[in-house]
């Protein structure tokens, strides 16, 4: 992602979220930028994965930062920093997924297809292994879907997986392995090619999700 004052610098220096978040309280608004940076495309995934839609997911991505802003001082740091967004991000794209059930017509959800026109700047034949994967992905059913996208795609691990969706790992398990199952006797061996490139949130997305945040939180209430 595409560096802003205030990550510049060397990487090392760049402070751990506890510290972030405790600058970010107390008063040093521009610091939240980081957090941001640092978990944007976790929290772009696990919304598509809800939502299968990149603009709802990008919008989704969006409110749960105003939210995880708003809620900081609650953040008691019983999990990491990471999973308790990834939880406020699942938590917005079902409540954005149930309100979408009750605005469509109950015939027009199965002609819902997700747009799937590869980018011109990315490597063609990569890109296409991509392409064909997140669609594999986005006909998983629900559950196979959200855990799929967290382990085999985000890289989290069980005991991770299992905090962020509330669920024990032995489910986390179960429902991979049924998952890779699907995806396998769709895609084949390559399944094992691109799994961390798909639903990629960088470069332009990155920067307007982090503008539009900012502005946001900074908006006179």
């Amino acid at each position: 992602m595409q560096s802003l004052s205030v990550l510049d610098g060397n990487e090392a220096r760049v402070p751990p979220d506890d510290v972030v978040v405790a600058r970010v309280l107390a008063g040093a608004t521009e610091m939240f930028e980081i957090l941001m940076r640092r978990y944007n495309q976790r929290v772009f995934r696990i919304a598509r994965a809800v939502l299968r839609d990149d603009a709802e997911a990008e919008d989704v991505v969006q409110d749960a930062w105003v939210r995880a802003y708003t809620k900081l001082a609650q953040f008691a740091g019983r999990s990491s920093l990471s999973t308790w967004l990834t939880r406020i991000a699942l938590h917005e794209a079902l409540a954005r997924k149930r309100r979408r059930a009750r605005q469509t017509p109950l015939g027009e959800h199965a002609a819902r297809l997700p747009s799937r026109t590869p980018r011109p700047e990315d490597e063609v034949a990569v890109r296409e292994l991509a392409v064909a994967l997140e669609a594999a992905t986005d006909a998983l059913p629900d559950r196979y879907r959200t855990v799929f996208v967290l382990r085999d795609v985000e890289g989290l691990g069980v005991a991770e997986t299992a905090a962020c969706l509330q669920v024990p790992e032995a489910t986390v398990k179960t429902r991979l392995h049924r998952a890779r199952g699907l995806l396998r006797a769709r895609l084949g061996p390559a399944l094992d090619v691109v799994p961390g490139g798909v639903f990629a949130f960088a470069g332009h997305r990155c920067d307007r999700t982090v503008a539009r945040v900012m502005a946001r939180i900074r908006a006179p209430r």
